[in-house]
């Protein structure tokens, strides 16, 4: 039996069921309770790798053979002893606008208060709707939205992907573009872990759910929030795919109140994010 450790929110457990499907009869899930879910503190000042660690620590102790993660909560750092043995294909990358009425960015007005905990949202949407009040929340996707409901928040920004993986509908008017707003690194992957020594197991979650397509794109996002400093106090945005045989990548770094943003195109992934970070480096000191 290989034992799949997540947290225990109800879209931590949706994404770890598409691991488990995906491996067959022989798979239980665990759910391990970290240290981001201790605490109803803003997450930015909870550090990066809060909901990390305390999962991988199962890990290496052996309480679980396969730890399932939000890719975009994953460090850019990997450790020597475990290894991401597969990252299945994205969900889509998009960031919601949930307001009361549920029809998008129109409803927003100067003043409205939206619900984020994101530096990346908070700027980019300001951009879009200047003088709205963007404020810190946290709790699940239900919470959230419940918020927005009782008049808490007049909207709130969620990801497309935990939306669709709980089943929860929206329609195109809510969801923002990824030339507007392109989404956090590697935003609706998930990122299958394990032991680095545990090589059968590796190979057989590689075969079984790695996207080539996926990896390649979220390398280069990664590989770009590493360069800019691998924090998630940065605003930044960035998107990756194939057009038409060819890598490409769209960038917006927010920065003391300007967005600078950058497109690189190639073959190699971490070349792509050297030539993105270069143009918004040289933009945002210029």
């Amino acid at each position: 039996m290989i034992r799949i450790g997540t947290r225990g929110s109800a879209l931590a457990r949706a994404q770890t069921a598409i691991v488990a499907r995906a491996l067959g009869g022989d798979a239980e899930i665990v759910v391990v309770r970290t240290a981001g879910d201790e605490t109803a503190r803003p997450i930015r000042e909870l550090g990066d790798g809060v909901f990390v660690t305390t999962i991988e620590d199962a890990l290496r102790r052996g309480d679980i053979d396969v730890a399932v993660h939000s890719l975009k909560d994953l460090p850019t750092a990997e450790p020597a002893d475990l290894v991401v043995a597969a990252i299945p294909k994205r969900e889509d990358p998009r960031d919601v606008l949930v307001t009361r009425g549920r029809r998008g960015r129109c409803e927003l007005l100067a003043g409205s208060r939206v619900g984020t905990s994101s530096p990346r949202r908070a700027a980019l949407l300001a951009a879009l709707v200047p003088g709205i009040r963007c404020v810190e929340i946290r709790g699940n996707v239900d919470t959230r939205m419940a918020k927005v409901q009782r008049g808490e928040y007049d909207a709130v920004v969620l990801a497309a992907a935990g939306l669709r993986r709980l089943g929860i509908a929206f329609s195109e008017d809510e969801a923002l573009p990824l030339d507007l707003v392109p989404p956090a690194p590697g935003q609706a992957a998930l990122a299958v872990q394990a032991r680095a020594h545990d090589h059968e197991l590796v190979a057989r979650l590689r075969s079984s759910l790695d996207d080539r397509a996926t990896r390649e794109a979220v390398t280069a996002e990664r590989e770009l929030l590493r360069l800019l400093g691998a924090s998630c106090d940065i605003g930044l945005g960035c998107w990756a795919r194939r057009e038409n045989g060819t890598l490409v990548i769209d960038a917006a770094l927010a920065s003391g109140g300007e967005i600078a943003h950058a497109r690189a195109s190639g073959q190699d992934p971490r070349e792509l994010a050297r030539s993105a970070a270069d143009t918004l480096l040289e933009l945002a000191d210029a």
